[in-house]
């Protein structure tokens, strides 16, 4: 399901200078974690237990400098007090170490003070933090974690091996997932499943932290999901996805994009070009009266909300249907972003998406009732059998009910647990060069029974 090839020089560089920062990291945790075993964070002296130390400010590369590092982006040592302490106790919600903040019951010893008289002052969230700064938190929130919730939720071997059938790829920074159609990857009101919830109860094995998410695919979609296993590893992925979007270019070259995403589609009709790149701005817009939203195109790129989107495409295969497959590469993340460039730009709906391609299969016969038909059946069917619909065809171009052929087949990414792996020596870093991990998958049943129609 994946192959490891090796990058050019340019990832290289970046591994020798990460290593210092990361073993630096990493030794912190190790310290940090022993003096809390110990109890030496707990108090200030003997006498006052009021307070929850944490320990002195160490500079250090955290998650997000390093996902920045690796996309050769510029970082920013700088650190809050605010960012000090949800490094420090990453159990504890934002919201509530602002609202200490907001009520001024967070304090800081500032290390350059020479005196022993010195009293821990108050300190405000966006305050810089100097080396050997310590901050001291109310005792009252105790700095634990909250108890999980594990020995209430219900597990099942059926569900376990079927989620776990869903696994591409595994390392110890990362899992990787096939999203099969129609799951939602985070789970809100109405939604009885989602990814999200089940590689919680499924995908930790030996790890303490369940996966988390760094990135979405829509409902209707499918296809390559990946997931953090650690809280860092699953920053440095966000501040990698961030900075594809935010530093994307019309005109850098597949090289140098240290993220690749590749999407199959089927589109009704045919692009005028066989490739080309789509460089147009979307909106989002409320429609029926506030009680729905679509994505649009954008002709004044000075709208307050627009969004830069970049898509590059070219023709996979054409059929005499008036269908053809499309390998879609979209170098910003927005949403609805390819939908909407194969719908408006392009003028070739995908196939399935009776939100912007309504007219395209009216033409075609089919109802926008088919596809709610069509997930009411699949509700039904995930309550009886568990299965998701993963082995039904149910959904091709030859059904009436057609789902949405769009799906994340292919993605390039860096291989992060080779770079935070222990051991490594700045030597060893500098002289080999950087691994990244290029992953693969499958089509669904139903676009693969469309591609054998078609071909």
């Amino acid at each position: 399901m994946f192959r490891l090839w090796r990058h050019n020089a340019a990832l290289s560089s970046v591994r020798g200078t990460l290593t210092k920062t990361v073993c630096e990291q990493q030794y912190y945790c190790a310290a940090a974690a022993a003096a809390a075993t110990n109890g030496e964070n707990c108090k200030i002296e003997k006498n006052d237990s009021r307070w929850l130390v944490l320990p002195p400010f160490t500079p250090a590369a955290d998650g997000s400098s390093i996902g920045k590092k690796l996309c050769g982006g510029p970082t920013d040592s700088s650190m809050t007090a605010l960012k000090w302490i949800l490094k420090c106790c990453p159990h504890l919600p934002r919201s509530l170490v602002q609202k200490l903040f907001r009520l001024r019951q967070v304090r800081k010893e500032c290390s350059h003070i020479e005196t022993k008289e010195q009293r821990p002052r108050r300190v405000g969230a966006k305050d810089q933090m100097d080396i050997g700064d310590r901050i001291f938190l109310p005792k009252s929130i105790d700095g634990k974690s909250p108890s999980t919730t594990a020995a209430s939720q219900s597990f099942s071997d059926e569900e376990l091996k079927l989620v776990q059938s869903l696994e591409l790829y595994k390392d110890p920074a990362i899992i990787v997932i096939n999203k099969p159609p129609g799951m939602p990857v985070q789970g809100g009101i109405g939604i009885k499943r989602s990814l999200d919830e089940l590689a919680a109860k499924y995908l930790k094995y030996d790890y303490t932290e369940s996966p988390r998410l760094v990135h979405r695919l829509d409902r209707d979609s499918s296809g390559i999901l990946v997931m953090g296993r650690t809280q860092l590893t699953a920053t440095i992925l966000h501040s990698i996805f961030r900075e594809k979007t935010f530093g994307a270019s019309d005109d850098v070259p597949d090289s140098k994009r240290f993220l690749q995403k590749r999407y199959w589609a089927l589109v009704i009709g045919s692009p005028r070009r066989r490739e080309g790149l789509i460089s147009v701005p979307l909106v989002k817009v409320v429609i029926a009266n506030g009680k729905s939203e679509r994505i649009t195109v954008v002709d004044n790129t000075n709208t307050l909300s627009a969004q830069h989107a970049v898509t590059e495409y070219r023709v996979v295969a054409s059929s005499p249907c008036g269908y053809t497959w499309l390998e879609l590469m979209p170098l910003t993340g927005r949403k609805h972003q390819l939908r909407v460039h194969c719908a408006e730009v392009l003028g070739t709906p995908i196939v399935g998406d009776y939100k912007y391609g309504w007219q395209a299969h009216k033409k075609l016969g089919s109802r926008l009732g088919s596809a709610l038909d069509l997930r009411h059946q699949n509700e039904i069917s995930e309550v009886k059998h568990g299965t998701f619909g993963l082995d039904s065809e149910i959904g091709s171009i030859s059904d009436k009910q057609v789902r949405l052929h769009l799906h994340c087949k292919e993605m390039i990414l860096p291989n992060i647990s080779l770079v935070l792996q222990p051991g490594n020596g700045i030597s060893d870093l500098d002289s080999a060069p950087t691994e990244s991990i290029t992953l693969d998958a499958p089509l669904p049943a139903h676009m693969q029974r469309s591609w054998d129609l078609l071909n």
